[in-house]
């Protein structure tokens, strides 16, 4: 594996680094008439005892697992290095691409990482602490392995920003607005690749019409799309608002603070925790984090099965305010790790929506087929896999002007 301009016999690649609090996706992606997955795979429980590395030689269609030492995203950066170096030995790092969770104010596009961004988010780290720190350390340390590839950041962030003044505002203290206290809105580059498959399918929503977004994963979140643009989404300043999810809370009402300050002596840093780690399906269930898991015992444990109705019903309850503000509704898509697998998830969700149009073909829904609404029905319901990695390389392609 070189990091330079590729010599004769060498493919050009791009590598798309996906990081997580406690993990890191990767691909790399050859490129040329169109762009090629040759290796991908996953750290996971980053900084924990039992981090595990998993990946695919596409080509060799082997799939790899073991345990590692990973106390931090930078410690993945060797053991990447030296799978790309074993598995993709013919392949040249050309560009190296980023999701960067949180852009802040001033990032609106995916371009070149240089010094002047890496102090930018820097000052705004605080916006996104348990992302932007180690998406930083992770710049600084292949710039240093990878020094003649450039690197390009994506901003999950900046799908959102056409959205309204009306929709960024927060009802707090206009002073705040100053400092970046404002919606931005998360799940951009899942958001960005979805919208240019409804243009692949043809659906004319995609670019004149009125479409809501679903990616519901470990991270679940909606956008309201209009004429292809964002108008609103869930999440807010940062990605803990809106829908439930596996650990996160969601929405919640602020006196919660002071009131388990007072009660329960709870300090801003254990709130913290509770809202991210502690919470949504694992918080009401008490038993998982993992919507299969609570599938399988809710019809004999009550728990799980008001972990996965509450789940619904504020998905149903996002998907009903976002028809409001777009004033009706022409294509529903499902996304993500639930949205994309979860029949019965999806079911639960559209059940009684069909004043909005949004009526379901069982059979088709049972298959996770890509269409799964009737063929009478007014709104398209579509389930579409989406892959914010092919997204980053995309990007990456753009900005180099390939």
């Amino acid at each position: 594996m070189k990091n330079e301009t590729p010599h004769p016999g060498l493919t050009p690649a791009i590598l798309s680094l996906n990081g997580g609090s406690s993990s890191l996706r990767f691909t790399l992606f050859t490129t040329g008439e169109s762009l090629a997955r040759v290796l991908t795979g996953k750290f996971e429980r980053i900084g924990l005892s039992d981090a595990g590395l998993s990946f695919t030689d596409v080509r060799a269609n082997q799939n790899h697992e073991r345990r590692i030492d990973a106390p931090n995203h930078v410690a993945c950066i060797p053991l990447l290095v030296e799978m790309l170096e074993q598995n993709a030995c013919d392949s040249s790092v050309i560009a190296i691409g980023y999701r960067v969770v949180h852009g802040g104010p001033r990032y609106r596009e995916a371009q070149r990482i240089d010094e002047a961004m890496l102090e930018e988010l820097r000052r705004i780290s605080s916006f996104a602490p348990n992302h932007l720190p180690s998406a930083i350390a992770l710049m600084e340390d292949f710039a240093k392995k990878f020094p003649q590839a450039p690197q390009i950041a994506c901003f999950d962030t900046a799908f959102h920003h056409t959205m309204p003044r009306v929709a960024k505002l927060l009802p707090i203290p206009r002073r705040y607005e100053a400092k970046g206290v404002q919606r931005y809105g998360f799940h951009g580059l899942s958001y960005a690749y979805l919208m240019d498959e409804l243009t692949r399918l043809g659906d004319p929503a995609a670019t004149a019409g009125r479409v809501i977004l679903a990616h519901l994963g470990n991270g679940a979140s909606m956008a309201a799309v209009r004429d292809g643009k964002s108008m609103d989404t869930s999440m807010g300043f940062t990605p803990a608002a809106g829908l439930m999810m596996s650990t996160r809370s969601g929405d919640l009402d602020p006196g919660l603070v002071a009131f388990l300050g007072r009660n329960e002596q709870m300090t801003g840093t254990q709130f913290d925790r509770m809202i991210h780690h502690e919470s949504g399906l694992l918080g009401v269930s008490e038993i998982s984090s993992d919507m299969r898991d609570l599938l399988t015992r809710q019809a004999t444990d009550v728990g799980a099965a008001e972990a996965v109705a509450l789940f619904c019903y504020q998905a149903k309850k996002w998907i009903g305010s976002f028809a409001a503000a777009l004033g009706g509704l022409d294509t529903l898509v499902f996304a993500g790790g639930i949205g994309e697998n979860a029949p019965l998830v999806r079911a639960r969700i559209c059940e009684g929506l069909d004043f909005l149009g949004i009526v379901l073909n069982e059979a088709r829904n049972t298959e996770n087929a890509s269409l799964i609404s009737t063929d009478g029905g007014r709104v398209a319901v579509r389930v579409i896999c989406t892959d914010e990695e092919l997204m980053i390389a995309r990007s990456v392609s753009r900005v180099l002007g390939h």
